[in-house]
């Protein structure tokens, strides 16, 4: 089975490309055998939980080097269903202390790369968690999250496999349009400052947002529509940057603009379920160099406004005219993929998700939280993913720059929704 586009590009991209979702619940933890079970029943037909990645001899060990393969590029192969045993485990460690051994660790091996862990910990509002991590070329975050929502005991949304979309034929307007994103996606960023590019720290921070901060924050800018979490994550992010590294400017010496990577989801109402790599990610400029908190986050909302409109364009027409050309040979993908292995294409990237669809329960035990964890990414940049379930709202940092990057970005982050907040909630003069 074909690679899509958007699994080689994650494939090549050089990054460790593990992602996770954790769900925390109250009670009791469950014993490992019954959670087996649950993921046999609900995962073991899903072909895409049962994929290998199927690589040339001798070429196995190569994380990143090596596309080609026995017909010409890697493939997905089902060997077998996958063995619960193998896959499902009791973590020896807690939920921050999985999300930081794992992060900048691929799953390898024979088994599909993705894992299942039982989290004996009492963090986090709950008891136990269920923590889901995969490869990104596998799984994007709304797979995690409907892998997730299936294991709970009503489960609503079927999940299926990716099916290949035809392309559709291209025309002048639509081809001016990808031209236009094709400049934007090449235009010259700059990354994090760290001491070197040989010399950067891994770090993970996971903090919890009061949900009454978030929502007097939601109410910015006063005389506007009201901030969605995704605007609001971007403004703050752009708002931590400045507070950590200073002016854009004194950080290289230039004049070029800090980016942020923002995923979209490509799922319409017809494959709500989908598994796989239904996204893309555009590339939007950070307010850093905008004075003001309000005014960093109208920036942000101005710059995001445009994404819908350029997340489309990505879908009909660069992805399926990528899918054409990439028939010729694997240095297609890896002449697309280039500017994005610089950690200059965009210094950060900012996910914001929410577990809809109500109140959920695992074998009776009740969600209070769940805990995204994004992919660590090149030198000298940091990623944030930022999701809520009911009214817990959770951030992950993770950062491959400065020691300690993450937690001191994140705690800058909340210091952002601390201002939005208390400007909301005091009475205008």
């Amino acid at each position: 089975m074909r690679l899509s586009c958007a699994d080689e590009m994650l494939l090549l991209n050089g990054c460790p490309g593990v992602i996770g979702l954790a769900v925390v619940f109250a009670g009791e933890q469950p014993d490992v055998e019954q959670v087996r079970a649950r993921v046999a029943e609900r995962w073991t037909g899903l072909e895409r939980m049962n994929c290998v990645l199927d690589r040339a001899p001798g070429d196995a060990g190569t994380r990143r080097g090596g596309l080609l393969g026995r017909r010409g590029r890697a493939r997905w192969a089902v060997p077998g269903p996958f063995d619960p045993a193998v896959q499902v485990k009791v973590s020896s460690c807690k939920l921050d202390d999985l999300w930081a051994q794992s992060v900048d660790r691929p799953i390898g091996g024979a088994a599909p790369p993705w894992r299942l862990f039982v989290v004996p910990d009492t963090a986090h509002g709950g008891g136990f968690a269920l923590a889901l991590l995969a490869q990104h070329e596998l799984l994007d975050g709304r797979s995690l999250v409907t892998l997730m929502r299936s294991l709970m005991d009503t489960s609503a949304t079927p999940v299926t496999s990716r099916k290949p979309a035809r392309p559709a034929p291209l025309t002048r307007t639509g081809l001016r349009a990808a031209g236009k994103e094709l400049r934007a996606m090449a235009a010259t960023g700059q990354a994090l400052p760290a001491r070197t590019p040989q010399e950067t720290f891994t770090s993970v921070a996971v903090c919890e947002l009061p949900a009454h901060m978030v929502r007097s924050a939601r109410r910015q800018p006063p005389d506007g529509r009201g901030a969605t979490l995704n605007e609001l994550l971007v403004g703050a992010v752009a708002g931590a940057l400045r507070a950590e590294y200073g002016p854009v400017p004194g950080w290289r010496q230039r004049e070029q603009p800090v980016y942020t990577a923002v995923p979209c989801d490509l799922r319409t109402r017809a494959n709500p379920g989908e598994l796989g790599n239904t996204l893309t990610a555009v590339r939007v400029p950070l307010p850093v160099g905008v004075d003001g908190p309000v005014a960093r986050l109208r920036a942000g909302q101005a710059a995001l406004a445009t994404v819908p409109q350029r997340a489309a364009v990505h879908a009909d027409v660069l992805f399926p005219a990528a899918e054409a050309v990439r028939r010729t040979g694997p240095w297609v993908t890896r002449l697309m993929t280039g500017s994005g292995r610089r950690s200059c294409f965009a210094a950060t990237t900012t996910t914001a998700m929410k577990w809809s669809g109500g109140a959920s329960t695992f074998q009776g035990r009740r969600l209070v939280r769940t805990v995204g964890l994004p992919p660590l990414r090149h030198p000298g940049t940091a990623g944030f993913v930022l999701v809520q379930a009911g009214d817990a709202i959770t951030l992950t940092a993770v950062s491959n720059a400065r020691p300690d990057d993450a937690r001191r970005l994140a705690d800058a982050v909340i210091t952002e929704f601390e201002t939005w907040a208390r400007t909301a909630e005091t009475p205008s003069v």
